[in-house]
């Protein structure tokens, strides 16, 4: 079994490596090929913001941050696709052009399958709440709609459903992994040493199935985003909470059929989509064929938010965007972020700074790295503010708490002040395939920390002893970022995660608002405290990254790992979560990360 494993591993290199060397050749073909489509379709007639425009919102798939640049996969490239995901700030951006320009008359939200974190449809709904302000319609139609979809739908002045689709509002829930069972089939056993009741980041690697505490941190916050998404929708839909959430539990919405959601006043008609066109003309008074559709993107491109790197005068809004990391392209590299920042400290031109958090945490170093570089940017006397997506837990938080203002969404998951350590022993596993590792060395721990042997008594309470000293630094900067005595952050610390409305009780944050109104405050603060000065430009940070043959690289790395995974699920089919488990064994020991739950709408 072992030398198969090999052989078919070393077979895909071989592959992988061809693959890659064809890519080259590629590249250099469907980069003439692009350059020469964008020259056509500059000339041809691409849509643009006319009289009779409505701005399409199309909820399909995931919701980033910010723009990346492209993924080149060759193939793609020479279908012509390039897979951009929708993002939160050209999404905001276009709502907000679309409210101003006079050509624009209605937004229609189309539900297909929306993929995002609470914190982020919240954002996206309030700027459509801000949009109808305008007076400007917005219609909403779906062949079926998610929790996340109707949510932002209900905005609507008309709500559509598909005469054969269904409402898909149960509630809310979360489903953890645990994968003790897993490791214990591989022969991995996780040695694991924490500080904090409800750290139970850890949980899933060491146990078969939730403890007390974890269960009961997540209650409280399912419970209090729920009663947040419900009283929201019930207000847009003018319809008492008792009712709503009786025609929920009572009826199983997305078993019912569409008659059933129209009769309850979930939706307002059932229609098909053939119909739409015509029912948005009619609303606009004018033929079919005088609507002009146009998408995010397109509204957004009229703007110039975001891009002002060359002003004088400018706020900077630096992206920090998933796990926190060293040395890695994915998620939040401190080797990246840590200069970047410095230079934005030093650069004369940023007169302030938002830094957009949106993260669950990760390694201790990282984040000391990135907190670090934030105190220096603060010790040039610039206002710096923090704005919180989805997450900012953990490490996330370790990187904020020392901002001079911290605004957060009230679904924002926060909090989470704990650490961890976790080291794999994979003797078992080192047995099991006939590996017999034999030492030779001069003093006991040379080798810690080692794979293949387990942790001694002696290094385990050093490590326990290292976890608390993480634990006291930790304490120790949200005390002083947050004006609280130690005895205070230690009586809401513990690990545990909170929602926004209840950090905000609780003084982890101070206000709730937007990015906006975290850019606001920044604004003002740069002007004189009154904002009577002269306002800034935005930046967005770190620029994007769009030189062709770095983004050539990149993709060939993405596609070797790619490849590694593969042939790991091949040889153990079972393990359907391999690639949570090589994050596992590659992550540092030390951890400042929440429980690895996912909220999606």
């Amino acid at each position: 079994m072992l030398k198969k494993f090999f052989l078919n591993l070393l077979s895909s290199f071989m592959g992988a490596w061809l693959a890659l060397g064809l890519f080259f050749l590629v590249a250099i073909i469907v980069v003439t090929a692009i350059v020469a489509k964008i020259g056509v379709s500059q000339a041809s007639d691409t849509p643009k913001v006319r009289s009779n425009t409505v701005m399409t919102l199309d909820l399909s798939g995931p919701i980033s941050e910010r723009e990346q640049a492209p993924d080149f996969n060759p193939i793609s490239l020479m279908q012509g696709n390039l897979d951009m995901p929708m993002t939160l700030t050209t999404v905001v951006e276009a709502i907000r052009q679309a409210a101003s320009d006079k050509n624009v008359r209605m937004i229609y939200i189309k539900c297909n399958g929306i993929q995002a974190g609470p914190s982020t449809l919240h954002a996206i709904r309030d700027e459509l709440l801000e949009f109808k302000k305008s007076n400007k319609k917005i219609y909403a139609y779906g062949d079926g709609m998610g929790l996340g979809d109707y949510y932002l739908a209900t905005v609507a002045d008309s709500l559509f459903l598909n005469p054969a689709g269904a409402v898909g509002v149960n509630g809310m829930s979360t489903m953890v992994p645990y994968f003790k069972g897993l490791l214990d089939k591989v022969g991995v056993q996780m040695q694991v040493v924490k500080v904090g009741t409800f750290k139970s980041a850890v949980e899933p690697y060491i146990s078969n199935e939730m403890s007390g505490p974890a269960r009961a941190q997540l209650d409280t916050l399912y419970g209090n985003m729920w009663g947040f998404i419900t009283d929201e929708i019930c207000r847009s839909r003018r319809m008492p909470k008792e009712r709503f959430n009786a025609i929920v539990n009572d009826s199983v919405l997305m078993l019912q059929n569409a008659s059933f959601a129209e009769r309850m006043g979930i939706v307002d008609k059932t229609v098909y989509e053939r119909t739409m066109d015509d029912r948005i003309a009619a609303a606009l008074g004018v033929k079919k064929e005088k609507v002009n559709f146009v998408s995010p993107e397109v509204m957004a491109a009229t703007s110039q938010f975001g891009l002002e790197y060359g002003a004088s005068r400018q706020i900077a809004v630096l992206f920090a965007e998933g796990e926190i990391k060293e040395g890695t392209k994915s998620g939040i590299n401190c080797e990246v972020l840590v200069p970047v920042i410095t230079k934005l400290a030093d650069d004369d031109n940023v007169k302030g700074l938002v830094l957009r958090v949106n993260s669950p945490g990760g390694s201790v170093f990282g984040s000391d790295l990135i907190g670090e570089a934030l105190n220096y940017f603060k010790s040039k006397g610039k206002p710096f503010a923090v704005s919180m997506g989805d997450y900012a837990a953990s490490g996330g938080y370790w990187i904020s708490c020392q901002a001079d203002r911290i605004f957060a969404d009230p679904m924002t998951v926060t909090g989470s002040i704990g650490i961890f350590g976790m080291i794999p022993n994979a003797a078992q596993l080192a047995h099991n395939i006939g590996v017999s590792p034999q030492e030779v060395s001069t003093n006991p721990d040379v080798d810690f920390p080692s794979l293949l042997k387990p942790m001694t008594e002696s290094q385990l309470a050093s490590m326990q002893k290292m976890v608390e000293r993480g634990y006291a630094q930790f304490v120790g900067r949200v005390a002083t970022g947050r004006k609280m005595s130690e005895a205070r952050v230690r009586s809401i610390a513990e690990g545990r995660v909170w929602d926004g409305q209840k950090a905000l009780q609780l003084k982890l944050v101070d206000q709730l608002g937007s990015m906006q109104t975290a850019i606001d405050w920044v604004q003002k603060q740069v002007a004189d405290g009154k904002g009577k000065g002269k306002s800034c430009e935005v930046a967005f940070y770190p620029e994007i990254d769009n030189n062709f043959w770095n983004l050539v690289q990149l993709s060939m790395q993405s596609e070797l790992r790619a490849t590694l995974i593969k042939e790991a699920v091949k040889f153990a089919p079972e393990a359907s979560y391999a690639e949570e488990i090589e994050m596992v064994l590659t992550r540092k020991p030390l951890q400042a990360r929440m429980m690895p739950f996912k909220t999606t709408l």
